[in-house]
C-alpha cells in the first residue's frame, strides 16, 4: 500500500497510532492481497470449475480483512475470536491458491507470490494474537 498514506497517518513520536482498523499493517496487507487476487481472477476462463475456484478464493481472502475490521474496537475476547477466524481464512486462502496454481488457472510464479503474501499475513496475525493474549493475561 505504498503511497496510500495509510502507514503515515496518525504518526505520533515516530510510532503509528492505531485508531482505525485500516491503520493495521496486517489489514493493509490482507486488503492488498484481495485486490491482487481480484485482478488475477479476471483472467480465468468462464467455466464452471474456474468460477467455483474464483468464488472460493475471493470469499476466503475477503474474509481475512473483514474479520480484522469486525473485531476492531471490541472486547479483547471478541477481537481474539475474530483474529482466530481471520487466521483460518488465511489458511483457507492458501489452500485455494494451491488449487488455482495447480490447475493452471493462475501462473505458478504469480500464485507463489500470492501464497507468500498469505503466509506473511498469517505470521502477522499470529503475532497480533500472541500480543493480545499476553496483554490480557495481566
Amino acid at each position: 500500500m505504498t503511497g496510500s498514506g495509510w502507514q503515515d497517518r496518525n504518526r505520533v513520536n515516530g510510532k503509528t497510532k492505531i485508531s482505525h482498523f485500516t491503520d493495521l499493517m496486517v489489514w493493509q496487507k490482507s486488503h492488498r492481497l484481495f485486490l491482487d487476487l481480484f485482478n488475477d481472477v479476471e483472467l480465468f476462463p468462464q467455466k464452471r470449475g474456474a468460477m467455483i475456484l474464483t468464488d472460493q478464493v475471493l470469499r476466503s481472502c475477503g474474509s481475512i480483512s473483514a474479520n480484522l475490521a469486525e473485531g476492531f474496537n471490541r472486547s479483547t475476547r471478541k477481537y481474539l475470536n475474530c483474529l482466530d477466524i481471520a487466521l483460518g481464512e488465511t489458511n483457507e486462502t492458501e489452500n485455494w491458491l494451491y488449487k488455482v496454481r495447480d490447475t493452471g488457472l493462475l501462473d505458478r510464479t504469480v500464485a507463489d507470490v500470492r501464497i507468500k503474501q498469505g503466509q506473511e499475513i498469517g505470521r502477522m496475525l499470529n503475532g497480533l494474537i500472541r500480543s493480545l493474549e499476553k496483554g490480557s493475561d495481566s
